[in-house]
């Protein structure tokens, strides 16, 4: 309730689509395509788009400062692990990488992308591999290998795992304007991989490796390194 929906058969990108509507809109709006052609991921890195695959943009109007808004890759990510239980029954498969995959037995199964639209919105964008996954060597060197959701036996269609994720989202977006980020970073960290384990995160500058031992209240990565203590913003983790 209170959601609104489009559903397309091609576009050139979800998120495109959601910057050229965002105008438009009364409300916050899942845009769904059941196929991509110019579909992209962080740092402008190409998305693979197999037919069947999941594919959808929320575009939501927002208030107050960037870092709020960016939060909600949690909010999302939350959402996102709950579909997955929902669509296969599999509560133990499903973890949460920072600072925005979902992973499927330690591969990659899901990625999620926020950009501002304009003054008043934001887009996160949602991609899940649910039928087909891209190969190994189609990944940089290092990144968890890719996997889809087929492999647990178990086929969803697009539009029935909107329906399940735009319900979770729902939930999830309700408690974090309520309560605000405290209780999404504690059911957040409760699904977290790797937490407790050393892991590297590297960001356009340098590389940082250290322990995994917590996520902060602006959703920063907190690493414990030979130097002390770190809390890092933004960066590629690599297990």
């Amino acid at each position: 309730m209170g959601y609104g929906r489009i559903v397309l058969q091609s576009v050139d990108s979800t998120l495109s689509e959601a910057a050229r509507v965002a105008p438009e809109l009364a409300g916050p709006a899942w845009i769904l395509a059941h196929r991509q052609t110019a579909a992209r991921g962080r740092r402008g890195r190409p998305w693979a788009m197999p037919v069947g695959n999941f594919a959808a943009t929320l575009v939501m109007p927002v208030a107050g400062p960037p870092g709020q808004a960016a939060l909600r890759s949690f909010v999302m990510s939350l959402a996102l692990r709950d579909a997955c239980v929902a669509a296969t029954g599999r509560e133990d498969a499903f973890a949460l990488k920072w600072p925005n995959d979902v992973l499927l037995r330690g591969g990659k199964l899901a990625g999620i992308l926020l950009e501002t639209v304009g003054p008043a919105h934001l887009a996160i964008g949602v991609g899940v591999n649910l039928v087909a996954a891209p190969s190994a060597d189609e990944v940089e060197p290092g990144a968890v290998p890719p996997v889809a959701l087929r492999s647990l036996g178990v086929d969803v269609a697009a539009e029935p795992f909107l329906n399940l994720l735009a319900d979770a989202f729902a939930r999830h977006e309700a408690q974090f304007t309520t309560y605000g980020f405290a209780p999404i970073r504690t059911a957040w960290l409760a699904h977290a991989a790797r937490l407790g384990e050393v892991i590297t995160a590297r960001t356009t500058h340098d590389s940082q490796t250290g322990t995994f031992v917590d996520v902060d209240g602006d959703g920063q990565l907190v690493l414990e390194t030979a130097k002390g203590r770190v809390h890092i913003p933004a960066a590629d983790v690599y297990f």
